[in-house]
C-alpha cells in the first residue's frame, strides 16, 4: 500500500475508539430563521422600490447554496444522518468488543476498526491502522490463509481459518481465528466486508492439555496388562487395544480401520454369546463369558470376557464395552483353572445346543451352540423360554420331558420335534434332570441337535427307494403284460386278415385293435418310468428337433396358448433318442397347456450349461459339467409345494378322474434320467411352473460304429395321440414282406409261440419251434445248420436269451439272432458277450412288424 494511500486513510471517518462528536444543533438553526425573519422585516420598512434589489440577491444566495448542497449530497460529500448509527449503545458494542473488528471498502481501505482490532494487529493509533493483509504479509505460516480469506472477501463469500503467528525474541507464539464476511445483502452493502481477529490462544492450549492427557490414556489402555475392545451394533470392532492385538497377531492399524469384524476374532460361535444378550431398554448389562479366540495364524487362545453393553431408550444396543483376560496361563499353573478351562472349550464348542433351564423351561445358561441356533430361528431376545424354539404343535413334548427332569426321573426318551421359524427345521432334545443338591434354579440340562438335513437325506433317500421299488414294480408288471398284449396284437391282426371292412364283426375287431395299443401304451409309458424301455440314441441338434416340433405343439396347446421359442446360440450335440425326446416335450407341453386354462404363454429355451455354471447351480444330485439345458416354462396356475415333490410319481394327477392317466411327468423323468439327464421343477402358485432339462453334452469319440437295423419301433407318446391317430405308431408295412427261409422260434408261452409261429408261416417261411434255450439247442443240432434265423425270447427257464446266443454262435458264427422281449434291451445288454451282432423287438409287436423285422434282419445281418 503506497503512502498516498496512507495519507487517505487519514481522511476517512475517525475510527470508532475515538468517536466524533455529533454534528448539527437546535439552536443553531433558530439562529438561522431568527435572522431570516430580521431581515425580512427590515426589508419590509425600506418600501418595494428600494428593497426589490436586495431580496433578489438574497434568494439567489440561497438558491446557490441549496444547488451547492444538492451536488454535495449527489457526490456523498454530505449525507443524511443515520439515528440508529448515532445509538450510543450499538457503537461502543463493536467498539469496545473482545474480538477486533474492521470493516473494508472494495479498494481494501479500512474504513472502520475498534480498539480490539489496533491492539491485535499492533497499531499505535487511528492513522497506523491496516487491513489484514498488510498486517501479516510476509509470514509464510500465515500467507495461504489471508490468500483464501481476501478470496472470499472478493467473492462476497463467509470464510474463517485458524492461524498460529510465531512469537519474536523467545515470546511463545499466539493462535488467531480470523473470519471475514459481507457487510450486508444490499449491493451497496456487498462491497463492504467485515473481518474479526480473535486470540484463541488459550482455548488452543487448553484443547492440547486435553489431547495430552488422552494420549496418555490411551497409552495407558494400550499397554494394559489385558486386552480391551469395543464392538459397535454392526458387529465391527471399534477400537482394540495394543495388548489384544499383539495376542492375536494382528496389525493394530488394521484393525482401527475396520477391517476386523467381531465374528473374525472369536471362534466357534461364540459370537452369538455376546450378541444374544436381552435387550432392556435404558439399561447397561455386564455379562461375562469364558470362550475361544482366534488369532491370526487360525490357532486359540482361552480368554474370560466382561462385556459390557448399554441399550437406548428404544432398546437398541449401543457400542459395547469388553474387557478380555487371557486364561492360557491358567493351564500351566493351576490344575482346577486348567480343568475349567478345558471344560468350558468342550462346553462352547460342541455341535450340540446346550442349556440348563428351570422349571418354567426359561434358560439360565447356554453355550455358544444355543445362543447360535436361537438368533437362526429368530427368536425374540426379551424371550429366554426354550419352549420358543419349539414350534407350537410340538412344543407339549418338550414341556413333558422337561417336567419329568424337573420331578427327577432319569432315561427321559429323546423328543424330535418341529422348530420355530420360517423355514422348516427339526431337531432332538434330550432331556436330562438336575441334581437339586447343586442348584435350586436349575431344574433341567437341554441337549438339542439339529436334524433337519438328516430328515431331509432320510425323505430323499425314501423317496427314491420308493420311486425305485415302484419302478421294479412297473417293470415286471409291464413285461407280463407285454405277452399278453403280445398274443392279443397278433391274434386281432389275424381277424383283420380274415375279414373285410365290409362284415359286421370288423368295426369290433378295429375297436379291440385300438384298445390293445393304447394298453400297449401305458405299457411303455410303465417302462419309460422304470427307465427299462428300449432306447435307439442318436446325436442330435436340439434346435432342428424342436423347430420340427413347431407345428405339432402349436396345434396341441391351441390358439389362446402363444408358443414362444428361443435358440440358444451354438448349442453342443445331445445323444438323445428322438422319439423319446419329442415325447418329453410333448408331455410338458400338454401339461402347461393344462395349466392355462384361460390362455397364456408357453416358452421353450435352450442354452448350453458350462461345467462351473453347473456348480453354481447347486441342483441336488447333478455333478457339474457341460449340459444343454431345455427350459419348459409356462405362465399357468403353478404347483403348490405340498404336492410339487409328487409330480414325477406314477399315476399321481392333479386332473379329474378320466382326464389323464397320471404318468405324463413321471414318463418324463424315466426317459431323461435313461438318457442320462437331470430334470427339475420351479413352480410358485399363480406364477406359473419351469421345468428345467438338462441333458449331457456329447463328445464325439473315434470308434469305428457297428451299424444294427433298427427293428424296434418307438413307444408313442400319449399325448401325441391327440394329433395323430394311435395306428401311426406302428411301422409301416412294405410292399413285399413275403420271404423265405428257416426260422427257430423260441418262446416259453406257448399261446404267444403259435400265434407268432402262424404269422411268419403265412409269410413263406419254414418256422421250428422250441419251448426254451435247451429244447432250441437240441433243434439246432437236429436241423443240421438248416436254421437261418433265430427269434429268441430274452427271459425263458432254463437257458435264457443270451445264454442261447452264446452257445448257438459256438457253434454257427454266422447264425442271425432277433431278441423279442417286453424288458428293455439295456436290461440284459451286458450279460451279452462283447462284438456279438444281434437285433432287438420290443413287446408288444404287431403281425406285420414281426415279419418287417424278420425280412430285414434276413437281408442285411450276417
Amino acid at each position: 500500500m503506497t503512502a498516498e494511500t496512507d495519507h487517505d486513510l487519514t481522511r476517512e471517518p475517525v475510527a470508532a475508539h475515538e468517536p466524533s462528536p455529533r454534528s448539527g444543533s437546535i439552536a443553531l438553526v433558530l439562529l438561522v430563521a431568527a435572522g431570516l425573519v430580521a431581515v425580512a422585516v427590515g426589508l419590509m420598512t425600506l418600501g418595494r422600490a428600494q428593497a426589490q434589489p436586495y431580496i433578489l440577491g438574497i434568494l439567489a444566495v440561497l438558491a446557490m447554496v441549496g444547488l451547492f448542497n444538492l451536488f454535495a449530497f449527489a457526490a456523498g460529500i454530505i449525507r443524511f444522518a443515520d439515528r440508529n448509527l448515532d445509538d450510543p449503545i450499538i457503537g461502543r458494542i463493536s467498539d469496545h468488543a473482545f474480538d477486533g473488528l474492521a470493516v473494508t471498502d472494495a479498494r481494501g481501505h479500512v474504513v472502520y476498526s475498534n480498539a480490539a482490532y489496533l491492539t491485535l494487529t499492533g497499531a499505535t493509533g487511528p492513522q497506523d491502522v491496516r487491513p489484514v493483509e498488510r498486517v501479516f504479509i510476509g509470514n509464510p505460516d500465515v500467507s495461504e490463509a489471508v490468500f483464501r480469506l481476501l478470496k472470499a472477501a472478493r467473492e462476497g463469500k463467509r470464510q474463517q481459518e485458524e492461524v498460529r503467528i510465531s512469537g519474536h525474541d523467545g515470546n511463545q507464539g499466539r493462535w488467531l481465528r480470523m473470519r471475514v464476511r459481507p457487510l450486508g445483502t444490499g449491493k451497496r452493502e456487498a462491497k463492504y466486508a467485515v473481518w474479526s481477529i480473535a486470540d484463541i490462544t488459550r482455548d488452543r492450549e487448553r484443547q492440547e492439555d486435553v489431547f495430552q492427557e488422552l494420549q496418555h490414556a490411551i497409552e495407558y489402555l494400550d499397554h494394559a496388562p489385558c486386552g480391551f475392545f469395543s464392538v459397535n451394533p454392526a458387529g465391527e470392532l471399534a477400537y482394540v487395544n495394543a495388548t489384544l492385538a499383539n495376542w492375536l497377531d494382528y496389525d493394530l492399524a488394521e484393525i482401527g480401520s475396520g477391517g476386523l469384524k467381531l465374528t473374525d476374532i472369536v471362534s466357534g460361535d461364540g459370537a452369538s454369546l455376546l450378541t444374544s444378550i436381552v435387550a432392556v431398554p435404558g439399561e447397561v448389562k455386564t455379562e461375562v463369558f469364558d470362550i475361544d479366540l482366534r488369532m491370526r495364524t487360525g490357532k486359540t487362545m482361552p480368554v474370560r470376557l466382561y462385556h459390557k453393553l448399554a441399550f437406548g431408550a428404544d432398546g437398541a444396543p449401543g457400542p459395547s464395552r469388553t474387557l478380555v483376560i487371557s486364561r492360557a496361563r491358567d493351564e500351566r499353573s493351576d490344575p482346577d483353572r486348567a480343568a475349567e478351562v478345558r471344560f468350558m472349550r468342550f462346553f462352547d464348542h460342541t455341535p450340540m445346543a446346550i442349556a440348563t433351564v428351570d422349571r418354567a423351561g426359561n434358560v439360565v445358561r447356554a453355550n455358544a451352540r444355543y445362543a447360535k441356533l436361537s438368533q437362526a430361528l429368530g427368536l425374540d431376545t426379551s424371550s429366554k423360554s426354550i419352549f420358543r424354539a419349539v414350534n407350537a404343535r410340538d412344543r407339549h413334548l418338550l414341556i413333558a420331558a422337561i417336567n419329568q427332569a424337573a420331578d427327577g426321573k432319569a432315561d427321559i426318551a429323546p423328543v424330535e420335534v418341529a422348530l420355530e421359524g420360517a423355514k422348516e427345521r427339526w431337531g432332538q432334545f434330550f432331556v436330562t434332570p438336575v441334581d437339586s443338591a447343586e442348584t435350586e434354579a436349575e431344574a433341567a440340562i437341554v441337549h438339542m441337535l439339529e436334524t433337519t438335513e438328516r430328515r431331509a437325506l432320510e425323505n430323499q433317500i425314501n423317496q427314491s427307494q420308493k420311486m425305485e421299488t415302484v419302478g421294479q414294480l412297473a417293470g415286471g408288471i409291464a413285461h407280463d403284460f407285454n405277452n399278453v398284449l403280445s398274443a392279443i396284437m397278433m391274434a386281432n391282426d389275424f381277424l383283420l386278415n380274415a375279414h373285410k371292412p365290409t362284415d359286421p364283426s370288423f368295426q369290433d375287431i378295429m375297436q379291440i385293435k385300438q384298445n390293445a395299443t393304447r394298453a400297449a401304451t401305458l405299457v411303455r409309458q410303465l417302462l419309460a418310468f422304470s427307465r427299462r424301455q428300449t432306447l435307439r440314441p442318436q446325436v442330435l441338434d436340439l434346435g432342428d428337433a424342436l423347430s420340427d416340433l413347431t407345428m405339432l405343439l402349436r396345434r396341441l396347446i391351441g390358439e389362446k396358448v402363444k408358443l414362444d421359442l428361443v435358440h440358444g446360440r451354438d448349442l453342443w450335440p445331445v445323444k438323445v433318442d428322438v422319439s423319446q425326446f419329442e415325447q418329453v416335450i410333448v408331455n410338458l407341453a400338454v401339461n402347461a397347456r393344462d395349466a392355462m386354462p384361460d390362455g397364456g404363454k408357453l416358452i421353450i429355451r435352450t442354452a448350453n450349461v458350462t461345467s462351473d455354471d453347473a456348480g453354481k447351480l447347486a441342483y441336488k444330485g447333478m455333478p457339474a459339467a457341460d449340459y444343454v439345458r431345455i427350459e419348459v416354462a409356462d405362465t399357468g396356475t403353478g404347483i403348490p409345494a405340498d404336492i410339487r415333490d409328487k409330480i414325477f410319481e406314477p399315476f399321481f394327477s392333479t386332473k379329474e378322474v378320466g382326464k389323464g392317466t397320471g404318468l405324463g411327468l413321471s414318463t418324463v423323468y424315466g426317459i431323461v434320467k435313461q438318457t442320462g439327464g437331470f430334470i427339475y421343477v420351479d413352480s410358485e402358485p399363480g406364477q406359473g411352473t419351469s421345468f428345467h432339462i438338462f441333458l449331457p453334452r456329447h463328445i464325439a469319440e473315434p470308434e469305428v460304429q457297428v451299424e444294427q437295423p433298427a427293428a424296434a419301433i418307438g413307444a408313442t407318446s400319449g399325448a401325441a395321440k391327440e394329433a395323430a391317430p394311435a395306428a401311426a405308431a406302428e411301422a409301416k408295412p412294405r410292399t413285399d414282406l413275403t420271404g423265405q427261409g428257416t426260422i427257430l422260434l423260441v418262446e416259453d408261452e406257448e399261446g404267444l409261440r403259435a400265434l407268432n409261429a402262424r404269422g411268419l408261416r403265412s409269410r413263406g417261411y419254414t418256422v421250428v419251434e422250441a419251448e426254451n434255450g435247451v429244447e432250441a439247442m437240441e433243434v439246432l443240432d437236429e436241423q443240421s445248420g438248416a436254421i437261418d434265423l433265430v427269434v429268441s425270447d430274452v427271459v425263458m427257464p432254463e437257458m435264457d436269451g443270451p445264454t442261447l446266443l452264446k452257445a448257438m454262435r459256438e457253434k454257427n458264427p454266422d447264425i442271425k439272432f432277433i431278441f423279442v422281449s417286453g424288458y428293455a434291451e439295456d436290461a440284459f445288454e451286458k450279460s451279452l458277450p462283447e462284438g456279438q451282432q444281434f437285433d432287438f423287438l420290443p413287446k408288444p409287436f404287431t403281425l406285420s412288424q414281426l415279419v418287417a423285422a424278420v425280412k430285414e434282419t434276413m437281408t442285411k445281418q450276417g
